[in-house]
């Protein structure tokens, strides 16, 4: 039972860390650090742990394929379930592993630069994961806007000129959103009677006709708010200067948080309008496949157009919304589950290298000449007009060659997101065409069409970084920046991890098909959620077996 415990773990332990760092003082930052540095290691364990529970063989929910947390002991669909499948349990890591390297840069300096950064990075940490274990629509919101919240302190972080006037777009779109969220929610409940994910599963399929429309409708603007987190075109026009002028480490965790968007709309797409829908099924994959277009063109573009490494980066999100967008279209019109396990292998990979390239905006920025002048990246934008504390020295020691290790890391990031071989984005992108190439249930012009929008966007991708890469390490002259082991460490340790994932690339591969395949087939999780028993009826349940 205490092992059972666990699946909560990832939302109560940043939770009680944020709360603990409040109580220090802001001169007490090295003690609020390590704080922080324990509870995230502490989740990297937890997932790891998590993750090897949800790898059962078949897809009969047996194995430990699929746990379950009763909140309160009431079981589903009245009670508030928490639900960790394969899904869940990849998003949970991803986002334990993104989190330490964006710490440990933090303490570099970035944390000085405001008030209640780790409390808020904490309170961040615990929304994400929440969003990615809850069962119901309801604590979807609770736990949406608990890291909105935090997000809101974290790229307002460090004050500026730029940095404010970014962050309030950022903040009066999401309140937008949200306010988009509760609409849908509320009409989807008038409607069906139940918030939970799994109910509305089961339901959906014998909703009467004339119910539809309604039912479409709250659908749609719930989408509509998620699609606006995932930076979906035309709706993404806050999200490259927001996140160019957050702080490094905020960029790197904000990386992650356009995923959160594109996590909600397949868990949702697949669980209520997938193949079982009935009269539903497929709703909104057009919309899906034309917004992701257009997403991936204008993110291509805003790549070529850009001077900044920062902005740039910020488009490659972009690009990689739009591409798995698009993904979770094909798969709403029957795309099979290798090209969807392609797109969740590319989600990972894509996630870390654009953090590392969060991570490498401001190292690369520094000095004079080069890209610190045609790029424009003023200190005002990173708020390092602001004072620091004398009390806590910067900390770390500087490296030996420096542009050596910052052009190895750069060119290993181009080579992610522009899809060369041999690292992950050659291995994700080429599942995801040949998923797409062996499809027969799509129409030729649309696999056809998307084949050759992948190709461009990694050609444009390469001509943008490389440009960048060009005017940062031959046209700069004088001696090379200093930048601290603190900051080199957390680049190389996402560049690791996409080495590792490179070097077991066909288990990874293994894992993420598998993953499709369980999303592909509702029933898995809808059942299990629904017979998930409370601890009193399964207690009752291990009583009877010696009797009979």
């Amino acid at each position: 039972m205490a092992a059972q415990h666990l699946i909560i773990a990832p939302v109560v332990i940043p939770f009680i860390t944020g709360a603990l760092t409040l109580l220090y003082d802001e001169r007490q930052r090295r003690a609020k650090l390590g704080l922080s540095l324990v509870s995230t290691v502490l989740l990297l364990i937890i997932s790891i742990d998590l993750m090897s529970r949800t790898k059962g063989s078949g897809l009969t929910g047996q194995g430990g394929e699929i746990a379950f947390y009763l909140l309160g002991d009431w079981t589903a669909p009245f009670g508030i379930t928490l639900v960790l499948d394969r899904l869940a349990a990849m998003m949970l890591m991803l986002t334990a592993l993104l989190a330490i390297p964006a710490l440990i840069y933090s303490a570099a300096g970035w944390h000085k630069q405001g008030q209640h950064f780790h409390a808020l990075f904490q309170f961040m940490l615990m929304g994400l994961n929440g969003a990615f274990l809850t069962g119901d629509l309801f604590n979807l919101f609770v736990f949406f806007e608990v890291l909105l919240a935090a997000s809101y302190g974290l790229v307002l972080h460090g004050s500026g000129q730029v940095r404010v006037r970014n962050g309030l777009h950022y903040i009066a779109i999401n309140l937008a959103a949200s306010l988009l969220f509760l609409i849908g929610v509320s009409m989807i409940y008038g409607i069906t009677g139940t918030l939970s994910m799994a109910h509305l599963s089961k339901l959906v399929p014998m909703l009467p006709e004339s119910e539809l429309p309604l039912f479409r409708t709250g659908a749609a603007l719930l989408g509509l708010a998620f699609l606006v987190k995932a930076g979906i075109w035309p709706l993404s026009f806050w999200l490259p200067g927001t996140y160019s002028a957050a702080s490094a480490p905020v960029g790197a965790l904000f990386s992650l948080m356009t995923k959160v968007g594109i996590y909600v709309i397949l868990r949702l797409s697949m669980l209520t309008f997938g193949v079982a829908a009935g009269p539903s099924a497929g709703f909104g994959a057009e919309v899906l496949v034309a917004a992701g277009f257009a997403t991936v063109i204008f993110g291509v573009l805003g790549t070529m157009a850009s001077q900044g490494l920062g902005r740039m980066t910020a488009y490659q999100v972009l690009v990689s919304s739009g591409t798995l967008l698009t993904v979770i279209g094909f798969a709403l019109m029957g795309g099979g589950e290798k090209m969807l396990g392609g797109a969740l292998f590319y989600l990972v990979s894509s996630t870390l290298a654009t953090g590392a390239l969060f991570l490498l905006v401001e190292p690369l920025s520094r000095g004079e000449g080069g890209i610190a002048a045609i790029l424009a990246l003023t200190a005002d934008a990173y708020g390092l007009d602001q004072p620091e504390d004398d009390s806590a020295p910067e900390m770390g020691l500087a490296i030996p060659a420096t542009l050596t290790v910052l052009g190895l890391s750069f060119a290993a990031c181009v080579l992610v997101l522009a899809g060369l071989p041999p690292l992950t984005g050659f291995i994700g992108k080429v599942a995801i065409l040949s998923g797409l190439l062996d499809n027969t249930a799509l129409t030729p012009s649309l696999g056809w069409g998307f084949l050759a929008l992948l190709l461009f966007s990694g050609f444009a991708t390469l001509i943008g970084l490389v440009r960048i890469g060009i005017q940062t390490f031959w046209a700069t002259e004088g001696p090379p920046p200093k930048v601290l082991a603190l900051e080199f460490a957390p680049v190389l340790i996402l560049i690791g991890m996409i080495c590792l994932m490179t070097i077991k690339g066909q288990d990874t591969l293994r894992y993420m098909e598998d993953t499709a395949q369980s999303l592909l087939n509702p029933t898995i999780y809808a059942n299990g959620v629904l017979t998930a028993p409370s601890v009193e009826e399964e207690a009752a349940q291990q009583e009877e077996v010696p009797a009979e």
